[in-house]
């Protein structure tokens, strides 16, 4: 599971095998044990959640637009 980064206690990250075919560009963000999906295009929205709050996810989701660039780099460096 690469990690891309790590902001205030959550991992964003995306799993080594993202299914076969490959599923579009998205990040999973995990937190104790609580862990949503984040699909990143069109735009950043809400795969899955599982747990997290409203305003926890509305900041999650700004983190990842902010960092959008970093995010899509990473995944298309791992997976070509």
């Amino acid at each position: 599971m690469p990690v891309i980064f790590r902001y205030k206690g959550f991992r964003f990250f995306f799993y080594s095998n993202e299914g076969s075919p490959r599923e579009p560009l998205h990040v999973h963000v995990e937190k104790n044990a609580l862990e949503a999906k984040l699909w990143l295009r069109p735009g950043v929205r809400v795969a899955y959640n599982d747990g997290f709050n409203a305003k926890t996810l509305n900041d999650l989701l700004s983190i990842v637009e902010q960092h959008r660039e970093q995010i899509e780099r990473a995944w298309n460096e791992f997976f070509g």
